[in-house]
C-alpha cells in the first residue's frame, strides 16, 4: 500500500520518554520511522510510526533539527514524517512552535502531496501559530476529506477569539462538510473550543441540530448553549435523558445556559460528580444566588486583607460560574469561585486565604504555601 493510503483521523501516540538518546540514535530511529511510513498496508500499522517519533519528541530542539532537515526531501514519507516529528514536539515544548511553524509555512507554499499536507495540517494546529492560518484556510478546501478533518481539528488552535478572523468562516463552512467527521470536529471547534458569537456562528451550529450525524448534532447543541441560547434548553434536556447517559462536556453545556428547566434532567445524576455539581449550582437559583452571595462575600475579605489589589469578580461568558481576578505587584491571578469554594469546604474566608496566600507568596512556593494555608484554616 502507498503511503496515501494511510488513512487515519484520530492518532493515539504512545506516551514513552526519551531515555538519553544521542543524536546518532535518534537520527537512525528517524530514518526507521520514514522506512516504516513508506510500507505500511492499513492505517493501524501507522501507530508504529508515532512510536517511533514520540520518545524523540521528548527532546524537542533536537526534533526541531531533524524534523526541519526531512522538509527538503524528495521524499513524501520524508517529508511527512519531519512534520509529524515537528507537530509531535511543539506539542510538548512550546519554545520550538515558531521555528517548526515557519518551515512547514515554507513548505506547504509548495506542497502537492496529499499525506504531506495531511501531516502539515495536523502539525500545524500543535504550533498554535497565526501564521499558520492561511495555509489552513487554503487546505480547508482540499479534495481529500481527512486533510479537510485535519484543517478542522487545528484550526481552533489558531484562530484568534474575533468575529474578524478569517478562519472563522472556514469553520463555518466545514460545519457543513460532506464528510460526517469533519462536520463533527468544524462543529465542536466552533461550538466549543473558539469564544466567537455572531448571528453566522449561531446559524451554522442551529443547522447542525438537523444532522444525520450524532455527534455532530451533538456538538451544535452543546455550542448553541455555551451561547446563553434558549434554543438550546429542549434539545440539551433530551441529551441529558439519553439512556446511555450524558457526557461531561453536556454537563459543561448545561453549566454555562444554567436554564432552571434543565434541572429535572439533572436528578438522576450523582450530585457528587463535580460536573454534576457544577451544572446543578447554574441551573438552580436558590444554589447559584448561595454562591453568588458567598462570592461577594469572598470579594469583600480578600480585598480587606489585600487593599492596594485590584479584585473583581468576572462572570465569563462563554464559562461556567465566577473568576475571582486580582492583580497586584505587577503580577495577576485568576481563580474559578467554585473551586476555591470548594477546597475550603465552602467558607468563604477561608478561600480568602487560599488567594492571599497565593498572590504573596513566591512564584516557586505559591502552590505549597496555599495548601499549607488550606491546612491551616481547616484546623482552626
Amino acid at each position: 500500500m502507498e503511503l496515501g493510503e494511510r488513512r487515519y483521523r484520530n492518532v493515539e501516540c504512545l506516551n514513552w520518554e526519551n531515555a538519553d538518546m544521542t543524536p546518532n540514535d535518534a537520527a537512525a530511529v528517524l530514518v526507521q520511522a520514514v522506512e516504516v511510513a513508506r510500507t505500511v498496508t492499513c492505517p493501524e500499522e501507522y501507530q508504529a510510526v508515532w512510536a517511533l517519533l514520540e520518545p524523540l519528541a521528548a527532546d524537542a530542539a533536537l526534533s526541531l533539527r531533524l524534523g526541519t532537515g526531512l522538509l527538503g526531501s524528495a521524499d513524501p514519507a520524508a517529508r511527512a514524517t519531519g512534520c509529524d516529528l515537528l507537530g509531535l514536539a511543539s506539542d510538548r515544548d512550546e519554545s520550538v512552535r515558531g521555528d517548526a511553524a515557519s518551515a512547514m509555512v515554507s513548505l506547504a507554499a509548495g506542497e502537492s502531496d496529499d499525506d504531506v499536507q495531511w501531516s502539515i495540517a495536523r502539525a500545524l494546529g500543535a504550533t498554535q501559530d497565526e501564521r499558520a492560518l492561511p495555509v489552513l484556510v487554503s487546505l480547508s478546501e482540499h479534495d481529500d476529506p481527512d486533510v479537510r478533518f485535519q484543517v478542522a481539528s487545528s484550526l481552533p488552535s489558531v484562530v484568534t477569539p474575533s468575529p474578524e478572523d478569517p478562519g472563522i468562516p472556514v469553520l463555518i463552512r466545514l460545519t457543513g462538510d460532506p464528510d460526517p467527521d469533519v462536520r463533527n470536529w468544524a462543529t465542536f471547534g466552533l461550538g466549543f473550543l473558539v469564544d466567537v458569537d455572531t448571528p453566522a456562528v449561531r446559524a451554522a451550529l442551529w443547522e447542525r441540530l438537523g444532522d444525520d450525524c450524532r455527534d455532530a448534532r451533538e456538538e451544535g447543541i452543546r455550542g448553541l448553549a455555551r451561547r446563553h441560547d434558549e434554543r438550546a434548553v429542549g434539545p440539551l434536556a433530551e441529551l441529558l435523558d439519553d439512556d446511555e447517559g450524558a457526557d461531561l462536556h453536556t454537563f459543561e453545556a448545561a453549566a454555562v445556559l444554567g436554564a432552571r428547566e434543565l434541572l429535572p434532567h439533572l436528578e438522576n445524576y450523582d450530585p457528587q460528580s463535580p460536573w454534576v455539581a457544577e451544572a446543578l449550582t447554574a441551573c438552580d437559583p436558590v444554589l447559584r444566588a448561595r454562591q453568588d452571595e458567598a462570592a461577594w462575600e469572598l470579594l469583600g475579605t480578600v480585598q480587606q486583607r489585600l487593599p492596594e489589589a485590584k479584585v473583581s469578580l468576572c462572570a465569563p461568558r462563554f464559562d461556567a460560574g465566577l473568576t475571582l481576578d486580582l492583580a497586584t505587584a505587577g503580577d495577576a491571578f485568576s481563580w474559578s469561585v467554585g473551586a476555591l469554594l470548594e477546597r475550603s469546604g465552602g467558607d468563604p474566608g477561608r478561600a480568602a486565604a487560599l488567594v492571599v496566600a497565593d498572590a504573596t507568596s513566591d512564584r516557586s512556593d505559591r502552590s505549597d504555601t496555599a495548601d499549607r494555608a488550606d491546612r491551616a484554616d481547616r484546623a482552626d
